[in-house]
């Protein structure tokens, strides 16, 4: 079957093909929490990159079909060289990731010698392989307080590297790049969102700029979001809207609100239910990352494990 002939199944159809084949290969469906609500629903676990990670570590399944970006397929193989990974969309990148290079990387490194390379999953395993240990939004801070050098490059995100350095005694260099959804946030929409409801708190994302963070309640990964969303029966969400989706088939009772309703990742929302399955039975999109690579970036994420248990 082609792509194109999956998209002309069911739901229903597509899910009972999707339980057989994750029977016959052993498989597995990650998904990351900013998935459309189809994908959620099939996946077997969801979580932010944080999660992503520790279950890719744990899982016993022979095929691992990573419903997200590309940088979190990688880390999934990064993690599990002997097992196969499957992105099922390959367009579906992270525009974050891409904007720090090893080569970049490397000969920023090479002007501050005594600094130590944190670098957040959002990059390449390419990256990955060049820095001394990785973070998630979720221990960013944990991490920086526990490396042992005083001087640290954060690599790519400005605002989470802000957002560190604001916890933490070390003198962090941030690189220059951001997530261009939680960088549109703005100190406007926070004093919008309390002026349509009252008395309701906020959280936000630590991706989001400084100004942004500071006026919230909360600061959190979308994980911690959803812990939030267990606590208050009313939250104003800062962070990708496809969170909600999930905060709202776990709590029905409560009532979440998204800080902004154009909060979207286009590429998040790139891998559909059809292409899922497509993806798993046709064995489309492999990862495949050079040994080298591997065994170096697979340093650094297991360090950052490490540091969370």
């Amino acid at each position: 079957m082609e792509l194109e002939d999956y998209g002309k199944l069911t739901n229903a159809e597509l899910g009972e093909r999707l339980s057989r084949l994750k029977r016959e290969k052993n498989a597995v469906i990650l998904g990351h929490n900013y998935q459309i609500e189809d994908v959620q629903l099939v996946a077997d676990h969801l979580g932010d990159s944080l999660r992503l990670a520790q279950l890719a570590a744990e899982t016993d399944a022979d095929v691992i079909v990573l419903c997200g970006v590309d940088f979190m397929a990688e880390s999934a193989k990064i993690l599990n060289p002997s097992k196969r990974v499957f992105l099922p969309n390959e367009q579906a990148t992270c525009p974050m990731a891409a904007m720090v290079t090893p080569e970049e990387l490397t000969g920023f490194k090479s002007k501050h010698p005594g600094a130590a390379v944190v670098s957040y999953v959002n990059t390449s395993a390419a990256v990955k392989a060049v820095s001394d240990v990785c973070c998630t939004s979720s221990n960013a801070v944990e991490v920086v307080r526990g490396v042992e050098e005083d001087e640290i490059i954060f690599v790519p995100d400005r605002n989470l590297a802000a957002y560190a350095a604001s916890k933490t005694d070390k003198k962090i260099i941030p690189w220059d790049g951001y997530c261009y959804v939680h960088d549109n946030f703005v100190a406007e929409d926070v004093e919008l969102a309390r002026g349509e409801h009252p008395g309701v708190p906020i959280v936000v994302h630590p991706e989001s700029p400084p100004e942004v963070v500071e006026s919230a309640d909360y600061v959190a990964s979308t994980s911690g979001m959803v812990k939030l969303g267990a606590e208050h029966d009313e939250l104003i969400v800062g962070t990708e809207v496809g969170l909600i989706e999930r905060m709202n088939r776990e709590f029905p009772e409560k009532s979440f609100y998204p800080l902004s309703a154009f909060a979207i990742c286009r590429t998040m929302k790139l891998t559909d239910l059809p292409r899922v399955v497509w993806a798993l039975e046709n064995e489309e999109h492999e990862i495949d990352i050079p040994e080298d690579i591997r065994s170096r970036a697979e340093g650094a994420l297991q360090r950052m494990l490490e540091f969370v248990g």
